[in-house]
């Protein structure tokens, strides 16, 4: 009996009855169906600082998501609210970890923590307190980890595939710009890997720092020294623009294949736009904002007159997984932290209405079995409403195809 009543007795914030935290049987604010209870999502984002660009429509992708569940009735007995414990650490790690420590005890899992070293600082809490956490990130970690559920290829993953797919245009050589620390590394060693494989030449160009703005220099300097025929970029949509806009003025031709977190179509109004028009592409594992699918119909629905946004897009698919679990935990009666790490973890797919990379969600089986390996590539079009279309179908190159996990990619730099 003492076991049982630890276990429902819990109150959250609010002072009233649940499942324990961050579930409770008052209506959520703002609910719909005030007959309903709560299940309470915290977010951890970036609002202010270098990837605010990604951390604000993801953000708003996801409330858009469960506001359309919400109004179709919720999951099973309850609304969820991702909106009350949302919290900018304006991409700063120390500062994610305080706010993870502000809202732990009054959420029952994180739908978005965005950054790879920033959910790292976070990780052994949550871990410890079984509390379920959705990276806004591609770090490739993330397979090796229980306590999260991550979407998407990695970096490192994408980068594999963007080169093999350079190797297949004819290219000989290779560089990867890229920031310093676990995104940019992630995507470097992930080139390098499929470089070696491919018998490419493989030039490594980190830039100083994170959110090194315009001035890339030497970035610059070292793309012009080697000459490669494609470029991995991994960095902000800033230095992006910054490295393709100047590295085409002094009049480089080669072909750049950017990570995903460096794209921003506001990089289009910059003096850099026309050339990165001309020779960028993006990698990325997710549908664009026009893909003929229903999810992404339900979405473009979803957002109403919001400017059409790929990564609010992805902000709203990721929805799909948390639901999913949710789901299955009340099916199973496992409404609580620990429970949904178990159902998690038991996972083999999910159906995300074709929002979501196939693949996706295959956390019962081993990191190798976790992994998605697929990618497409988009190119820069000005007709298209989120300005990037489909430009090379959903493939996996070799390099990634045949390449076992064994540890994060972005520790073997």
């Amino acid at each position: 009996m003492t076991l049982a009543l630890a276990g429902c007795g819990r109150d959250d914030d609010s002072g009233s009855g649940g499942a324990g935290p961050g579930v409770t049987d008052d209506p959520c604010p703002n609910a719909v169906d005030d007959s309903k209870g709560c299940i309470y999502l915290g977010t951890i984002t970036d609002l202010t600082g270098v990837f605010k660009g990604v951390g604000e429509p993801f953000t708003a992708g996801q409330k858009a998501f469960w506001d359309e569940i919400n109004k179709a009735g919720g999951v099973g007995d309850y609304e969820v609210d991702v909106t009350r414990h949302v919290k900018d650490s304006g991409y700063d790690p120390e500062k994610h970890a305080e706010l993870f420590n502000e809202i732990k005890d009054d959420i029952l899992a994180v739908s978005q923590s965005l950054g790879t070293a920033h959910t790292n600082a976070i990780l052994e809490d949550a871990t410890n307190e079984s509390i379920l956490i959705g990276p806004a990130s591609l770090g490739s970690n993330w397979i090796f980890d229980d306590i999260s559920i991550e979407v998407g290829s990695s970096y490192c993953t994408e980068a594999m595939n963007a080169v093999d797919y350079a190797a297949d245009q004819g290219a000989r050589s290779i560089a990867v710009v890229h920031f310093p620390g676990d995104y940019g590394d992630d995507a470097m060693v992930g080139a390098r890997i499929a470089a070696e494989e491919r018998g490419l030449k493989f030039t490594d160009v980190p830039t100083g720092t994170v959110d090194g703005g315009d001035d890339q220099s030497a970035a610059i300097g070292a793309v012009l020294k080697a000459k490669p025929d494609y470029v991995i970029i991994a960095t902000g949509p800033k230095e992006m623009a910054s490295v393709v806009g100047g590295t085409a003025a002094q009049k480089f031709t080669g072909k750049f294949i950017g990570s995903i977190p460096s794209w921003n179509a506001a990089v289009l109004d910059s003096p850099a736009g026309p050339a990165i028009q001309a020779l960028y592409m993006q990698a990325s594992s997710f549908p664009t904002w026009e893909a003929d699918v229903p999810g992404m119909e339900k979405m473009r629905a979803a957002a109403g007159d919001t400017a059409p946004n790929d990564w609010f897009s992805i902000g709203y698919s990721s929805g799909y997984v948390m639901k999913a679990i949710l789901e299955k935990a009340l099916e199973d009666d496992k409404l609580d932290r620990e429970g949904l790490v178990d159902v998690a973890n038991s996972l083999t797919g999910i159906d995300s209405e074709g929002t979501l990379p196939e693949g996706t969600a295959n956390w019962a089986g081993d990191p190798n079995d976790d992994a998605v390996r697929v990618t497409q590539l988009n190119k820069v079009d000005p007709k298209a409403s989120s300005k990037i279309s489909l430009a090379v179908d959903p493939f996996t190159g070799p390099t990634a195809e045949n390449y076992e996990f064994t540890e994060p990619c972005y520790l073997m730099k």
